[in-house]
């Protein structure tokens, strides 16, 4: 499955792990200002914000996995199957498909408070891209430097959720994962104590042993309570190197391991990958299941006046430096 993450230092970050058994053959895109959206039922947008992210391309539509824009704002999509829910084209509703979300909002929105706004008037529609690309179940964690959000569009309407750990995970629904850190409260970075009883003469036997208790198993709830600790308890220095470093290491607490989490006979989950994007800056970092070397794309480096999109496709291989 998936999570996503947000870190602030000096400036903002927002990425995700992509956890699948296979690859729809992804690309780092930049969507120019004039890149032509065509949207199902919600008109023309000719003009918007530059957009630059990991995605799908299909009939030369964008359909991205996680993005941000040139302002700021950073959106992600994570499965959210069995509780996701979309409508038929409403009366008096802006009606967007389930695959146009993060164009629509990352090309009309500059900030979580302006998305807030637009999509309080929206309905998540079940039109698909085509019959070759069904419907996905999503829910969505939306982020700027200053808070976060998350949709769920469910069976009682679209939900906006404050979120103000900054973290995202797949089901249960994101109240129900919030919650769920009430069963955590005892977690500590600092060696433990005995408060099992004042009876028995219980002691730390090694150093190391904080955090003791925080779930490892690779469900998405362990996940939410895992990142959710990581992310709340990181330090790091301000510069670029320091933060981007230290964002890869948030999210590689849930790293997927192929041979750990088997979805089919023979078919494992893996972390395909990992996304840092320095929102501040318009650059998206990653890596791959086979190649942990970080990569980076600046969308600035590019022609964000144009109309055509610009694709990278990610570095695959181990980048192995020989010291010796």
């Amino acid at each position: 499955m998936c999570t996503a993450a947000t870190y602030k230092t000096k400036d903002f970050y927002m990425g995700r792990t992509l956890d699948y058994e296979f690859s729809y053959g992804d690309r780092v895109t930049i969507t120019p200002r004039n890149f032509r959206f065509d949207f199902r039922h919600a008109g023309r947008m000719d003009k918007h914000y530059a957009i630059i992210g990991m995605a799908h391309i299909a009939d030369g539509y964008p359909l991205y996995y996680d993005a941000i824009n040139e302002k700021g704002l950073g959106m992600a999509g994570l499965n959210f199957v069995g509780n996701a829910v979309y409508t038929a084209p409403q009366s008096g509703k802006e009606n967007v498909a389930q695959f146009e979300f993060i164009p629509w909002v990352l090309g009309k929105c500059a900030s979580v408070k302006e998305a807030r706004t637009l999509i309080e008037n929206m309905a998540l529609v079940n039109t698909p891209f085509s019959d070759k690309l069904p419907v996905a179940e999503l829910h969505w964690i939306l982020a700027d430097k200053d808070e976060a959000i998350t949709v769920e569009s469910v069976k009682d309407g679209i939900k906006i959720y404050d979120n103000p750990v900054g973290v995202l995970t797949n089901n249960p629904p994101f109240d129900v994962q919030m919650f769920g850190l009430n069963d955590y409260m005892h977690l500590s970075a600092k060696q433990p104590k005995n408060t099992f009883s004042e009876r028995l003469p219980l002691t730390t036997y090694s150093r190391g042993m904080g955090a003791l208790g925080l779930p490892g198993d690779l469900s998405s709830a362990s996940r939410f309570v895992r990142v959710a600790f990581t992310k709340l308890h990181s330090i790091s220095g301000d510069s670029e190197a320091e933060s981007v470093s230290q964002f890869f290491h948030i999210l590689g607490s849930v790293d997927q391991q192929r041979g750990c989490c088997e979805v089919d006979d023979g078919k494992y989950e893996i972390t395909l990958y990992t996304s840092c994007c320095n929102a501040s800056k318009g650059i998206y970092y990653y890596t791959t299941y086979e190649n942990h070397q970080i990569t980076a794309v600046d969308m600035h480096k590019e022609n964000l006046d144009g109309d055509a999109l610009v694709g990278y496709a990610p570095v695959e291989g181990e980048q192995i430096y020989r010291q010796n």
